[in-house]
């Protein structure tokens, strides 16, 4: 017998888990569909970003951070520390730990919320009935009022470096080291391959980023992304643009990597090499040729901007479709679809997305940046505030960095924050909120901001916009 539901979705990611247990909070009957089985070969919730994304590599983020503080930050508050050592294989089970705990709690959310979690691949067929595939093999069919595909991404591989088992790997296997590589390669200078390299170099790593382009995160805002460069290189990320690899030849465990730059032919050895170029949409086997959901030619499906496709009641969200690939933004389709099935009139801001790269300092941002401004024509006001200038900053000897605010001359309407610093991605969440009810610069510097914080600096950048900030010299107008 055919089980009936009002909502599958197809993925327990953080679009998919979020969209089922919206679904379920609203009265819908859901049911979710996952494959993905932990280290212990059990069904695991949480996509990639909790499994081998987001959560694991803060994990290891913050230890290494914590590791790199006490050989090199403690000295300077006064705190004598000697011999001290890292245990990475107690590191990396820590890390999975946190994993283990986190899924597991999505379990219990589906069972509290009451989602039908179903174990095995999803496939949509036509008259949105989807085909479940068990980890057994038994094949079964759901019949659903509307279906939700949430089926993620996966890391792209690139011919010229294929994966192997322990030397060249994917961000997923660079989760797992169990040692310290004294050489490590990164291909791709962008928010995997910069957190990856940051992991390990900080624990001792000598590491070299090869990145094919020739401007440094060409997305961020130009003066923000010159001052990640700088600040990078000098932490001893030697960070290569302009090469391209070529190729990788794996012998007597270490990989020698081909690479052209400006330079010309270029070779080096590594004793392991990350792969970090970028996450392209899992589609393969999701979609029945009948089952009249549109792909462009990279994979990715077609939607509007409610996240509805070529087919009544059937959506797709998340790293799937159109627009960034972050956990934040598919938990917010998810939420927006499942609130339009149940008859809400729900949707996103996709302006006001904000991107982070938890790199010490992190950076982040939100809105537009100055160099996209400048060339849509639009006028400018912007005033910054370096972190140098903090009282808090400097009393946690953390002073690297700044603040950017960016606003329309003519209205003063604040068109984005850009950060690089201590605690950047909670001070661009302000920007965030102020963003979305309309803020101005003014609007900004009148309100009372707590001292000494972190967030003082975004006060005194949206006070320098026009001239105002008082703990940094204001720039004359001309």
């Amino acid at each position: 017998m055919t089980q009936k539901f009002d909502v599958v979705v197809i993925g327990g990611g953080p679009g998919g888990y979020v969209a089922a247990i919206k679904a379920a909070q609203l009265g819908l009957k859901t049911a979710c569909i996952e494959k993905y089985q932990s280290k212990d070969g059990k069904v695991a919730l949480g996509g990639t970003c909790l499994n081998v994304g987001c959560i694991p590599s803060k994990a290891l983020l913050d230890s290494s951070f914590k590791f790199h503080e006490a050989q090199e930050g403690f000295k300077i508050h006064g705190i004598e520390v000697k011999g001290v050592s890292m245990d990475v294989p107690a590191m990396v089970s820590r890390k999975d730990g946190i994993v283990k705990n986190l899924t597991g709690g999505v379990s219990a959310l589906f069972k509290a919320n009451g989602v039908t979690l179903v174990e095995g691949h999803g496939k949509l067929l036509a008259n949105k009935q989807v085909e479940v595939t068990g980890l057994d093999g038994a094949v079964k069919v759901l019949e659903a009022e509307n279906v939700i595909i949430a089926s993620g991404s996966r890391p792209i591989e690139i011919p010229p470096a294929p994966l192997t088992e322990d030397i060249i790997v994917d961000s997923t296997g660079a989760l797992d080291f169990q040692s310290v590589p004294k050489k490590l390669g990164v291909i791709g200078a962008g928010v995997i391959g910069l957190e990856l390299g940051s992991v390990w170099a900080r624990l001792g790593a000598e590491v070299t980023v090869l990145e094919a382009q020739e401007k440094f995160l060409p997305t961020a805002d130009e003066q923000i992304a010159k001052e990640a460069l700088k600040i990078l290189t000098k932490q001893g990320l030697k960070i290569r643009l302009g090469a391209r690899v070529t190729g990788s030849e794996v012998k007597r465990k270490q990989v020698t990597v081909s690479f052209t730059d400006a330079e010309g032919e270029q070779k080096q050895v590594f004793d392991k090499l990350i792969v970090a170029v970028g996450r392209r949409p899992v589609t393969t086997d999701l979609l029945a040729a009948d089952s009249g959901v549109d792909m462009d030619e990279r994979g990715f499906i077609f939607v509007d901007d409610h996240c509805a496709t070529s087919v009544p009641g059937v959506y797709a969200v998340g790293d799937v479709v159109r627009g960034p690939m972050l956990a934040h933004k598919a938990s917010e389709e998810g939420v927006m679809v499942a609130e339009r099935i149940a008859g809400h009139k729900a949707q996103i801001n996709y302006d006001l997305i904000p991107g982070v790269i938890y790199t010490h300092p992190e950076i982040a941002w939100v809105g537009k940046t100055e160099q996209a401004l400048k060339a849509e024509g639009v006028e400018i006001n912007v005033g910054t505030f370096p972190f140098a200038a903090s009282g808090r900053a400097m009393a946690a000897n953390d002073t690297a960095g700044l603040v950017k605010v960016i606003a329309d001359a003519k209205t003063d309407r604040v068109l984005g924050v850009h950060v690089i610093g201590p605690a950047a991605a909670e001070l661009v969440q302000q920007g965030v909120i102020g963003m979305e009810f309309g803020t101005s610069a003014e609007d900004l510097g009148m309100m009372v901001f707590s001292h000494p914080t972190m967030s003082e600096a975004l006060h005194e950048a949206a006070l320098a916009v026009n001239g105002h900030a008082i703990h940094v010299a204001n720039r004359k107008k001309r």
